[in-house]
């Protein structure tokens, strides 16, 4: 059988590592680590880690517990494709790509929320997608935001009008909010995810 190199080696453990991590949500302990890829000591195990953050496959949060960088799976990018008139297309792998590369600017202040109701249906935004949101983002006029407005959650376009802020739906059904009192930015819609199978 033939060995393999330290390279191949080190791809090998970095899937096993995706593996549990795509399979039980969360990174492994160093313990698990160790479980999974046959180490004999602990040490081998923070070893591997401190290689890994170097190759920025994992990072540290603010509280040192280790997060995924580049573990998410990547999706062939294959092209583009016409939504106007049909053209001739071919198959052509142009790169790689991880879905949170490209939905995640910033891991450690992004959430998800479940949207209900169809007061942003104009802007593309139906019941049942989900909406990446950023809270470490400053809101600027036009924003989708989520905010809490005299005490009720809601998420709506961010206008500036006269000299005060309000809220503003994208279905013509739906008034402006003015807060009474109290008007409070949770974070920036960045995208929006939709499954349709």
């Amino acid at each position: 059988m033939p060995t393999r190199t330290p390279k191949e080696e080190l791809q090998g453990r970095i899937r096993e590592i995706e593996r549990f991590y795509h399979k039980n949500r969360r990174m492994p302990s160093y313990a698990e680590i160790g479980d999974l890829l046959g180490f004999r000591s602990k040490d081998s195990a923070f070893k591997l880690v401190g290689k890994l953050e170097r190759l920025k496959v994992i990072v540290r949060d603010k509280k040192g517990r280790l997060i995924p960088k580049s573990l998410a799976l990547p999706v062939k990018v294959l092209g583009t494709v016409e939504a106007g008139f049909p053209s001739p297309a071919e198959e052509e792998l142009i790169d790689t790509l991880s879905l949170d590369d490209l939905l995640i600017k910033n891991r450690e202040a992004t959430f998800l929320l479940k949207v209900s109701g169809d007061s942003m249906k104009d802007a593309g935004i139906m019941p049942g997608d989900m909406v990446i949101v950023d809270r470490g983002m400053a809101a600027k006029n036009g924003d989708i935001v989520i905010a809490q407005v005299d005490g009720q959650w809601t998420m709506k376009y961010l206008e500036k009008r006269g000299g005060s802020f309000c809220l503003v739906a994208a279905n013509a059904n739906y008034k402006p909010i003015r807060p009474k009192n109290e008007l409070k930015i949770a974070g920036v819609v960045t995208a929006v995810v939709r499954k349709y199978l």
